[in-house]
Order: structure tokens, then C-alpha cells, then sequence
């Protein structure tokens, strides 16, 4: 009999279902994603790169995963369970879709599993330290063990009983959990019983045991309590034991509401429950399943073989779990240490001179995380406490534990400044953190404002009123990135601080838009969406083949994290079939197919995915010699340009505009990171070919003003 999973894997209808993929002219977003999710295994794969850090990879592959299931094959179940007509980019119906979906999903975890179980685990032990399975502790490690069980965790456990009498219970999503088949010894009929239990998530994944020749042996929590949940079930019989997780449906839409101080965060609040409750996606269950317990289970949330990943015994679920080792202190030496921040090129006299003072002077362009985020934080606290600042205004997507940013907000309020934050609380996965953080905020006496009705507010502003001696300036810092110091450690980003008054202008207009009711008539640096950023950006990719055909020079060059719009996407292939040379640098999403004959020869797409995380937007437009290019926080997709606000701004000073394009030359450049795209959407390394590794992870922190002075893209 053909084992269920193998039937997976083996769909009679996959040849059929990739031609008629393959001959759509766009790429499925959630089969890219998936690629993109290959890119980052790959790092694990990386045998320069020590344990941790490829265990880190790892651990991200499997957190994004998470997030994946829980949005993407969430949002296509809202369509499934409703009865809702979905055609996905590759042509396939909601129905189609979902099987040939959920059977590349379960490709790409029998990858993440092997690899896992075959090359990285027997590096363990030469490495200082293993994951202890528990058969195989020592008398004493055992009793130490069971001693830990019998006092932490017995108490936390709970048996949720399911039978007649009983409901079954709301599981948490996210969590490892026990299955328990029992049946009574006294019951004639010989009935099965099902309990379930909810692993503990507030106590480490790992009991540490450190051994007596140093090294630190880990056994897993799971493997605890299976070994001792017994001591949960007196006098019954116990006929099974299923570890399991659970991905729920988490995508939801916020619907406007006109009352924002109460309905809005009641509503929020309301939502974020239910992501509680939503339907089950996605399954994992460890070692050989009780077919019993997968009947019940899949009758209970509607799911079928698609739905359910068996997860060998030898690997985990959920390899987030690894960073209780990752982020052990005893392996600090073991892990990527990163670079020290260089002085930024356009302010090399950085602690030495008045931020307030060289910002009159000229503009600084920001480059994370090669440059700090110093500057910035410097202008933000010394803002808070010096009295000729009059208000601060600044747009929150994502803030740190223990934000500096926000406690400089704290302080600007207390220090009796006008203080206006609009604080994004739809921030996906965030929302819980950035409700708390704004209430902190408002409280205190800010002006908070908590999203625009049912838009999500993505830009990065932030507006310093400061009245000096001879007039009132002001301060504007504008950027790819979230005010977030601990990501801007690990994130690419650009950001430009300026005293500029058009672009103080353009952002003191922007902020009485999404605070007030103000409809602006025009800007002079910002195109804003969902305002008139797609027709501005398809209008200069329009400029860039109209300049072509009539034999001016032409070029397009763009980063971003994401590409999926379709009407951009066309004007790109417009473009191309008019010779407009385009170089597209696309860390994830990438809807569009590259060298497409008689559609899109002239485009070339790369993949930066390496130590950091590719995150600023760049977009370059050769404009006949005189080049436009712009950074915000925008990428090209229907989001982005339909249901988020979110802005780009144009670079004006030449040297400025000249370190944005050495950013995409690099890039360009980069035979260490770099993966380029196919036709079929699949993504090969790019070859060094003899040439010297270049890895831009690495060469912008040698980087000179003399480095870009001269920089061409065409």
C-alpha cells in the first residue's frame, strides 16, 4: 500500500500543472516565495559559515515558513472555505492551486529535515555540543532530568480530555503539543480517548546538562515530558503518543472605523484573536503517527494528506527551537561576529561636530548597517532634551525591545514638547507589541495615532521642529527602514537626514495628510502611495523606452525586497521589448520572468541572500544621462501601492545620488551572494568564473567617497 505522504509527493498530474505554470508570462508569488526560502537553506549550507550560523539559517527557514503558511496558504484558504474564485499568477484555480502549493511546501521541509539530520547534526558534537536524546542520558543526567520534570514542568501541564463529554479543545497555533491515546482498562468496549497537551512555551525548548568534559549536552523538552507523561495518565492505558504542531489561518483585514481611540483597538484586538481560533493549514507530526489520532484530527479541522508533514524522529518541529543554542553564551566565539560600523562616507566627522550644525550644511546618506544608526539616534535624543526643539512628528512600523526611539519620545513629551507618532499597530506579527508601545506613548502625553482606517502605514518619516536664532529649521530623516536599532545591525537600509526645505516641505505635507484630512497638490521630492506611486513609477519606466526608441541612452536598475504588481510588471516588459536594457536586483517575491523571448530578453534578475538582509529599495532611471533615482520604503507590489501608504523620495545632491548607484553597482557586482533568476523561476549561483570573490557584505565597509565619485550603471 502507497504510503500517503509518498502519494504526495508523486502527483500524476505535476507535468501538466508545471507546463501550464511555465507558460503563464508571471510567476506564482507563493511558489517565488518558496524559491526565495530555498536561498536561505542554502546558507545553512554554507560550509565556511560556522555551526551556529548555519543553524541560524536554518532556524530562519522554519520561522519563515511559520509565517508563510500562516498568511499565504491562509489567505488561499479564505478563498477555499468560502466558496471564492482565486486564479493565482501561474493560471492554476484556488483548488488546483492549493495541491500543487502544499506539495512543493512538503518538497521543501523533506529538504530542511534531511539536511538537517544528515549534514548538520553529526557536526554537533566536534563543535562543543550535542542535542541529548533522552534513552541515551546517564543514570544520573536521568534523575537530574526527571527531577526537572517532576518540579517545573508537571505542574504546568494540563490534559485536555476530548470524548463525548467533552469539546475539543481551542489548540494553540505555534506550540508543540502531545496527542495522548489512552483507553480504560474497565471499559468493555474498549473505547480510545484522546487527551492533548500544550508543551510549555514560557520554559527553554532545552534542559541543559553540562558535561564533565565541557561540552553541553541539550535534551529536548518534548523528549522530557513524552518520557514521563505516564505520571499524567494513572490507571489507564496509554496507546499512543503523538508529538504535533499547528500553522492556523492568520490572515485577516482590518475593516475602517470611524471611531479610532475605541473601535479601531477593539477591533484589533478582536482580530488578533483569531488568529487564535483560525482554521488549521498546515500540521507537522513527529516519528510514525496513530492513524487513529490523524482521523480525528483531520475530520475535526477539515485538512487532508496535503495538509500533514510527518517529520522524521531524528530531526524537530519547529527549528526556531535551535536559537536557545544559537544564542547560547558559552558559544558568543562561535557565532558571525559583526563588523563595527564605519564612520558614514557623507559624515566622517561624526562625534565630533554638531549633528544639528553639519545637517545645515548638507545631506547624509545613511547606509546600513555598514554605517550606524548613531546619527540618527543621536538627532532623536538630542531632540528629546534640547530646548529649541519644538515638536517631533515620526511614522513607527517596527521598534526595538527597549527602543531608544521610543524612550526619547518618552522624554521630548515630558520635556513638553509636541510630540505626534503615528504607530503602524497592523504591523503584522507586531501588533501586540506596537499596541503596548503606542498606549505608553499616549499616556505620556503624545499624540498618537493608530494607523489610517483600513491602509497600513509603511514609510519611514521623521520630522524635527527646531526654532533657532536666525529661523525655524527642520529636520527630516526619510528611509527604507523601520526605526529599529537592533535590526539595523543585521538589515540593509538607506536613509537620508536633510535640513532641505523641499524635502521638509513634501514631508510636513505628508504627515498633515495621515494625521489630518489634508489632500496635498502636489509634491516636490516624494511620490506616495496609495496616492499616485504606481502611474509615477510606470510613467518613468514609460520615459526610459520612449528616450530608447528615439536613440537617447536608457537604463533601469531597481532593488527592492519584493516585485508582483502586474501593471509594473508589464511596463517593464514594455520597456524591454523596446531595448531598454533592465538589471533588477530582487531579494524574494519576483512575479516577473526574465528572458522571455519577444517579452522580456532585455531584463536580468539577481537575488542578493547572504549574512544581512537585503532590505533597501533603490530605483534607478537613466533618464538620457541626467539619472532620477529614488529610496523609500516601497516595494513594487499591489500592497504597496493599493492598501499601504508608503513613499519614495528623489536623491538631489550629486555625491548622494552617486553612493545610491555605487549601492546598485555592488550589488551587480557581488559573485559571493548573488543567485540569478531563470525563465522557469528557478535561481542558479552565480559563478565566479576566475574572477575575485566580491562580496558586498563585505566590501562596503571599505567603501571611500573616491570609491563612487566616478560611478556609471550604463
Amino acid at each position: 500500500m502507497m504510503n500517503p505522504w509518498d502519494e504526495v509527493m508523486g502527483l500524476n498530474a505535476a507535468d501538466t500543472i508545471d507546463s501550464q505554470i511555465y507558460q503563464s508570462n508571471f510567476i506564482s508569488r507563493d511558489l517565488s516565495w518558496l524559491t526565495f526560502n530555498y536561498r536561505v537553506l542554502d546558507q545553512a549550507k554554507k560550509e565556511e559559515r560556522s555551526i551556529l550560523d548555519r543553524l541560524r539559517f536554518l532556524a530562519i527557514t522554519s520561522s519563515n515558513l511559520d509565517e508563510f503558511c500562516t498568511i499565504r496558504l491562509g489567505s488561499l484558504y479564505n478563498y477555499i472555505d468560502y466558496g471564492k474564485e482565486r486564479f493565482d499568477y501561474s493560471g492554476l484555480r484556488e483548488v488546483t492551486f492549493r495541491k500543487h502549493l502544499l506539495s512543493q511546501i512538503q518538497k521543501f521541509v523533506e529538504a530542511e529535515n534531511s539536511y538537517y539530520i544528515e549534514s548538520l547534526k553529526p557536526l554537533f558534537e566536534s563543535n562543543g555540543f550535542r542535542i541529548t536524546d533522552y534513552h541515551s542520558l546517564s543514570p544520573e543526567h536521568m534523575r537530574l532530568v526527571n527531577q526537572y520534570f517532576e518540579r517545573t514542568i508537571y505542574p504546568m501541564l494540563t490534559p485536555m480530555l476530548f470524548d463525548n463529554y467533552h469539546t475539543f479543545p481551542v489548540l494553540k497555533y505555534n506550540r508543540l503539543l502531545f496527542g495522548v491515546i489512552t483507553k480504560n482498562p474497565q471499559d468493555s468496549n474498549n473505547q480510545l480517548r484522546v487527551s492533548f497537551i500544550q508543551v510549555p512555551s514560557n520554559i527553554p525548548r532545552f534542559y541543559e546538562i553540562l558535561n564533565i568534559d565541557h561540552t553541553i549536552s541539550f535534551v529536548p523538552l518534548e523528549q522530557i515530558i513524552q518520557n514521563n507523561i505516564h505520571q499524567l495518565f494513572r490507571n489507564v492505558e496509554i496507546e499512543a503518543i503523538n508529538l504535533f504542531r499547528i500553522n492556523r489561518n492568520g490572515d485577516f483585514t482590518l475593516e475602517e472605523s470611524e471611531d479610532i481611540e475605541s473601535n479601531f483597538l477593539e477591533e484589533l484586538k478582536r482580530k488578533l484573536q483569531t488568529r487564535r481560533t483560525g482554521r488549521v493549514v498546515k500540521l507537522d507530526i513527529q516519528g510514525k503517527p496513530s492513524l487513529w489520532l490523524l482521523r480525528l484530527l483531520k475530520i475535526q479541522w477539515d485538512i487532508d494528506d496535503l495538509n500533514i508533514f510527518q517529520i522524521p524522529a531524528q530531526g524537530l518541529i519547529d527549528y526556531s527551537g535551535l536559537n536557545q543554542i544559537i544564542n547560547h553564551k558559552e558559544f558568543k566565539d562561535k557565532g558571525a561576529i559583526l563588523p563595527p560600523s564605519r564612520t558614514p562616507v557623507s559624515f566622517p566627522e561624526f562625534g565630533t561636530r554638531d549633528i544639528f550644525e553639519v545637517l545645515k550644511e548638507r545631506d547624509v546618506l545613511l547606509h546600513h548597517p555598514y554605517d550606524s544608526m548613531d546619527p540618527l539616534l543621536e538627532l532623536i535624543e538630542k531632540a528629546a532634551e534640547d530646548p529649541m526643539v519644538l515638536s517631533i512628528k515620526i511614522t513607527i512600523y517596527r521598534v526595538a525591545k527597549d527602543s531608544r526611539i521610543t524612550a526619547a519620545l518618552l522624554r521630548a513629551a515630558e520635556n513638553g514638547k509636541h510630540v505626534a507618532v503615528l504607530f503602524e499597530v497592523k504591523a503584522r506579527f507586531d501588533e501586540e507589541n506596537n499596541l503596548r508601545e503606542a498606549q505608553r506613548l499616549q499616556k505620556a502625553g503624545c499624540f498618537v495615532i493608530y494607523g489610517v482606517s483600513s491602509l497600513k502605514t509603511h514609510t519611514k518619516l521623521l520630522l524635527i521642529v527646531r526654532n533657532e536664532p536666525d529661523r525655524v529649521y527642520r529636520y527630516v530623516h526619510l528611509a527604507s527602514g523601520n526605526y529599529n536599532e537592533s535590526t539595523s545591525r543585521i538589515y540593509t537600509d538607506v536613509g537620508l537626514l536633510t535640513t532641505n526645505e523641499s524635502y521638509a516641505h513634501d514631508v510636513s505635507e505628508f504627515f498633515n495628510v495621515i494625521t489630518g484630512h489634508s489632500q496635498p497638490s502636489a509634491y516636490r521630492n516624494l511620490i506616495t502611495s496609495p496616492r499616485d506611486m504606481r502611474i509615477q513609477l510606470c510613467n518613468l519606466i514609460k520615459r526610459e523606452a520612449e528616450n530608447f526608441k528615439q536613440g537617447l541612452p536608457a537604463g533601469i536598475v531597481i532593488k527592492m525586497n519584493s516585485l508582483q504588481d502586474r501593471e509594473f510588471i508589464n511596463a517593464l516588459y514594455e520597456a524591454s521589448q523596446a531595448g531598454v536594457p533592465i538589471k533588477l536586483i530582487i531579494r524574494g517575491i519576483c512575479c516577473l520572468r526574465p528572458g522571455r523571448k519577444n517579452l522580456s530578453e532585455n531584463i536580468e534578475v539577481i537575488s542578493i541572500v547572504g549574512e544581512y538582509l537585503e532590505h533597501s529599495r533603490i530605483y534607478y532611471f537613466h533618464n538620457a544621462g541626467n539619472p532620477k533615482v529614488y529610496i523609500g520604503s516601497a516595494d513594487a507590489m499591489v500592497r504597496s501601492f493599493d492598501r499601504r501608504i508608503e513613499s519614495l523620495f528623489s536623491l538631489e545632491q550629486e555625491m548622494l545620488k552617486k553612493q545610491a548607484m555605487n549601492i546598485l553597482k555592488f550589488n551587480l557586482k557581488d559573485n559571493v551572494n548573488a543567485y540569478f533568476m531563470q525563465e522557469n523561476g528557478d535561481y542558479t549561483v552565480k559563478e565566479q568564473n576566475g574572477e575575485q570573490p566580491f562580496n558586498i557584505h563585505k566590501e562596503f565597509y571599505k567603501i571611500t567617497q573616491d570609491t563612487f565619485r566616478d560611478v556609471s550603471l550604463f
